[in-house]
């Protein structure tokens, strides 16, 4: 009861839609931000208890980022790093196949673990560029941000080809499927490592990289 008083009193906002079970999960943790967070995620996405004692346990509020304000948060803050992705047999050396056909199989699980708002809406979406067609891993839509998302997905470490396979990727889309009233299009490389010095120098804004990790 003392924590729950002193949750209160430094500024949490009580909500009506979680039980007193879900504030005992949350009563466990000790960082203030952290327990605001799951507040705030657990109201937009209509959190059962159990669903929300899996993202503590996920470490979710580690992954999004720690200064996360989600009032104000724009898309690429709403995706986690890492990004958790269900596999059949974690041991095994994962192709960009043998990930594309996991997600696939747990399409709800990942479009959850990438964040708010996400609806799918095509794998390998063939797409003629010129002369060639090409093939979009995973093509989304976010409600939130009312905004098509291109996700490519990559077992190595991010390399400067991939952002420029992602632009043409991103260019198409606007082109050809994204409407006046959407916002501009998005793209989201999932990559198993990290190149700061790739990212250092992509300057388009609506291209931003996260890790996976199996499970």
């Amino acid at each position: 009861m003392r924590q729950f008083y002193l949750l209160f009193q430094n500024g949490a906002t009580m909500s009506h839609q979680l039980t007193v079970s879900h504030y005992i999960e949350l009563l466990k943790l000790k960082n203030f931000q952290e327990i605001k967070y799951y507040i705030v995620i657990s109201e937009k996405l209509n959190l059962s208890v159990r669903e929300l004692r899996e993202k503590i346990k996920s470490k979710e509020y580690e992954r999004i980022g720690k200064n996360i304000k989600l009032e104000e948060s724009k898309i690429n803050t709403l995706i986690k790093n890492p990004i958790l992705i269900k596999v059949k047999n974690k041991n095994e050396k994962l192709t960009e196949y043998a990930l594309h056909q996991s997600i696939l199989e747990n399409i709800d699980d990942f479009l959850k673990e990438l964040g708010i708002g996400f609806a799918f809406a095509g794998s390998e979406v063939k797409i003629k560029v010129g002369d060639r067609y090409n093939y979009i891993d995973f093509l989304l839509f976010n409600t939130n941000f009312n905004c098509y998302v291109v996700v490519e997905l990559k077992v190595t470490e991010l390399k400067a080809e991939y952002i420029g396979q992602i632009i043409k990727y991103i260019g198409y889309v606007d082109k050809n499927m994204r409407k006046p009233f959407h916002e501009e299009t998005v793209g989201v490389i999932i990559c198993k490592k990290e190149n700061k010095y790739v990212m250092e120098y992509c300057t388009n804004p609506n291209i931003f990289v996260s890790t996976y990790q199996t499970l």
